[in-house]
């Protein structure tokens, strides 16, 4: 399986990700081919070689509607709809748009004009539709009458059309994401003063994990909230792989103490890694019939918890509780938290992400004399260090024959370890 990992910690921005994908190896040239009509001239696009605190990465470039794609710490005086403005705010990734008003059909045209596979066209049209719902959302307006403002000029069209052709050429089988740094602060806008995220990054953002960051700018852009939503089906910390290349993508602006840069990781599935990365969601409850506690733990079992357990506790004003503990991939956590909060009376649960190392684990089925049991087994390195009857197995058997349930027991693990001889 390949896994293509985004490292979000200095937020993402379209023009990054793309120059990120370039850096792991997609070829410019490629990317220019694909773009089609979208790049009228070859000069249209182009990357550069920058440091950023130390890190080399590449910058990702558009001339966009005829003049050179400004940095952002270059245009003070402009919002993102190209209106003027007293700055108030950083604007790490940004870039700088004229007053270019595109309606979904519009940007729909040019994608037709790319030279993307038919899959590929409308994956970025897709992409588009979220954005103007995003938009329209936002605006209290309808799809149809929407206008896309910074993110309907063309070199952030280049840049969501670039990245469809890039992650498609490098044929991943599954996007992961990290939390997303989105920086803090605010920025001035035509109409007054947004916090960061902006309304807009905000709305493309629900549902991934994000963090403010230690610097006073915005970090992450539409574009970049956008593709990576969109690509990533999960969100934490680097899965178990075999790196077989590395891609910087270059912000605009240089932070003294932070490079700002995304990184990609892309290689191979590790299935020999002995750890993998847990979420471990926690959750005091003191008054909930008991009742309930048995049927939780089968739903939450049920959608994908590896273990749930419950632990006696002394709470606030001496009072008795139960301490929720559940441990299941990353990528589970949102939903497994929404059942905690639909089925059980807390208002609160906590997380934090962990490494486990886990034996390898298999089950085989031994014949006994009384019939058919099927066991457990733990190995390392190849070793048999763990193996036990499936307690079911050894219940249903007593039963049958009368037995108890510990001679089951007995008479199973000796015909497991015979048939090891």
């Amino acid at each position: 399986m390949r896994i293509l990992y985004f490292d979000c910690f200095s937020g993402a921005a379209g023009d990054m990700i793309l120059g990120a994908l370039i850096d792991a190896g997609v070829p410019l040239g490629e990317v220019r081919a694909a773009l089609g009509s979208l790049a009228i001239t070859p000069d249209t696009v182009w990357t550069e070689r920058v440091t950023r605190a130390g890190v080399s990465a590449t910058k990702f470039h558009v001339r966009d509607e005829g003049e050179p794609r400004d940095h952002a710490h270059d245009h003070e005086g402009h919002d993102h709809h190209g209106h003027p403005h007293a700055p108030a705010g950083a604007h790490a990734h940004e870039e700088r748009h004229h007053a270019v008003h595109r309606t979904l059909a519009e940007i729909a045209r040019l994608i037709d004009g790319s030279a993307l596979s038919p899959s590929g066209k409308a994956r970025a049209k897709d992409l588009f539709h979220v954005l103007g719902a995003a938009e329209a959302a936002i605006h209290g307006t309808s799809m149809d009458k929407v206008h896309l403002h910074e993110v309907g000029a063309l070199d952030s069209i280049i840049d969501i059309v670039g990245t469809v052709f890039a992650i498609e050429s490098l044929q991943v089988d599954r996007i992961v994401s990290s939390p997303l740094n989105v920086g803090s602060g605010s920025i001035s806008s035509a109409h007054g003063l947004y916090p960061v995220p902006a309304p807009a990054t905000m709305r493309l953002l629900a549902g991934a994990p994000i963090y403010s960051g230690p610097q006073r700018a915005e970090m992450v852009t539409p574009t970049g909230a956008l593709l990576i939503q969109s690509y990533a089906s999960a969100f934490g910390t680097i899965p178990a792989m075999r790196v077989g290349a590395i891609g910087y993508g270059a912000g605009s602006r240089d932070f003294a103490d932070t490079p700002n840069v995304l990184r990609v990781l892309l290689g191979e599935a590790d299935a020999t890694a002995p750890a993998q990365s847990v979420v471990v969601i926690e959750a005091e409850i003191d008054d909930m019939n008991p009742q309930i506690f048995g049927l939780l733990m089968d739903q939450l079992l049920a959608q994908g918890a590896l273990d749930v357990f419950y632990t006696a506790i002394q709470m606030k004003k001496n009072r008795p509780g139960t301490l929720l503990t559940i441990v299941a991939a990353p990528d589970a956590r949102q939903q497994l938290t929404a059942t905690v909060f639909r089925e059980t009376t807390t208002i609160g649960v906590r997380y934090r992400e962990m490494t486990r190392e886990c034996l390898d684990r298999e089950t085989v089925t031994v014949d006994t004399a009384l019939g058919p049991i099927r066991f457990k087994v733990a190995r390392r390195d190849g070793e048999v260090l763990n193996a036990s009857p499936e307690f079911d197995d050894c219940v249903r058997i007593a039963q049958e024959h009368g037995k108890p349930v510990k001679d089951i027991q007995a008479l199973a693990s000796r015909a497991f370890f015979e048939r090891r001889a």
